[in-house]
């Protein structure tokens, strides 16, 4: 299986790039130029026609969005994640949605609060967007606690950890004050 991953350092594609050196799988890696318009370029929306980053390309055609990326690889190796007839598929797959759908949207509106609301309305969606990522990190930390799931440990992160770790490197980078996240406050989430 050849893989090439469409890849700009310590964005989304960072997640798969951690998933295929933990699966060891051979790939290459292109660099995007984000700033050079390659996400633009027709070559590029023929991998993935949204214009973003992460795109596989794979010998069954290209698979874009960091979720389905993930999935696919889980799916395919049967590691990093439970397969399709395990009995926790489900808790994994709404964990693994939840995450995308709900988490990483609320970072992107933490680092391009301009996107959503504009630029008049930075500030409020900043603040919105700290107190849904502070809720939704308390969810999985609850689910962590209660559930100890073995998709999500300590000992076996799995792609849903990969992926919740890079939202949460970004956050921890912030400043403190007045929307930075001490991972303290969830000791669950940071031990895995």
């Amino acid at each position: 299986m050849m893989l090439t991953l469409h890849h700009a350092p310590d964005f989304s594609s960072t997640i798969v790039r951690l998933a295929l050196e933990e699966l060891e799988l051979p790939h290459t890696l292109a660099i995007v130029d984000l700033g050079g318009g390659a996400l633009a370029a027709p070559e590029y929306r023929q991998v993935n026609p949204v214009g973003l980053i992460p795109a596989l390309e794979t010998d069954d055609g290209p698979i874009f969005e960091t979720a389905a990326i993930l999935l696919w690889l889980v799916d395919r190796t049967g590691r990093l994640g439970p397969g399709p007839k395990d009995p926790d598929r489900g808790a994994f797959l709404s964990w693994l949605f939840f995450t995308s759908n709900a988490l990483h949207q609320a970072a992107l509106a933490m680092f391009y609060p301009h996107r959503p609301a504009g630029e008049a309305n930075t500030d409020a969606t900043r603040a919105a967007a700290h107190d849904q990522i502070t809720a939704r990190l308390g969810l999985i930390e609850a689910m962590i606690g209660a559930q100890s799931p073995r998709w999500m440990s300590p000992d076996h992160p799995g792609v849903l950890g990969y992926y919740i770790g890079i939202l949460v490197r970004w956050l921890i980078l912030l400043p403190p004050e007045p929307y930075g996240l001490d991972l303290d406050d969830f000791p669950q989430l940071k031990a895995v």
